[in-house]
């Protein structure tokens, strides 16, 4: 009867002499780990075309279903992405999404990258539904808007040449 009522006060003790591990959370944020996935981006190239080229391979690779892409063609007068066609839709249904990472896998381009950030509420169905506008958060550097009227023949490919990182 007294071992286990000296073994709680030890633990008792022991804690309450220790710094309290408690964050003050909206003003202080938690560091995630490196192979956290958090919430979806859609990336751009630095001169401000989108990455995703609508292959829908992101949604073929998802498990859930989550994922929804609608291809439209790119031509001279407005591109999109340096490829032939664009994502004109893209959707995921964070409901449904289970944060696997197989979108980011999937995807050639590496236009769809499950980030850091974990600040994820919504007070309804509607608002649950993340579009392509919410999804690219990356400013292009020097400013230019997506769609970009182009010299006609300055893609002949699907996918550019990546850049060496050095």
């Amino acid at each position: 009867m007294i071992g286990p009522l000296l073994k709680g006060m030890y633990t008792t003790l022991k804690y309450a002499l220790k710094p309290p591990v408690t964050i003050q959370y909206p003003e202080v944020k938690r560091p995630v780990r490196y192979r956290f996935k958090g919430r979806h981006e859609l990336k751009r190239y630095d001169n401000g075309l989108e990455k995703c080229i609508g292959c829908s391979l992101c949604a073929a690779a998802c498990p859930a279903d989550a994922i929804f892409v609608e291809a439209a063609e790119n031509t001279d007068e407005e591109r999109y992405s340096p490829g032939e066609r664009y994502a004109k839709t893209y959707e995921i249904n964070m409901l449904r999404c289970i944060f696997c990472g197989f979108c980011e896998d999937a995807c050639p381009t590496q236009a769809i990258v499950l980030e850091h950030n974990y600040e994820l509420s919504f007070y309804d169905r509607a608002s649950a539904i993340y579009t392509k506008d919410m999804l690219i958060v990356d400013v292009p550097i020097n400013g230019r808007p997506t769609p970009q009227k182009v010299e006609p023949g300055s893609f002949d490919r699907a996918i550019p040449v990546m850049e060496d990182p050095k």
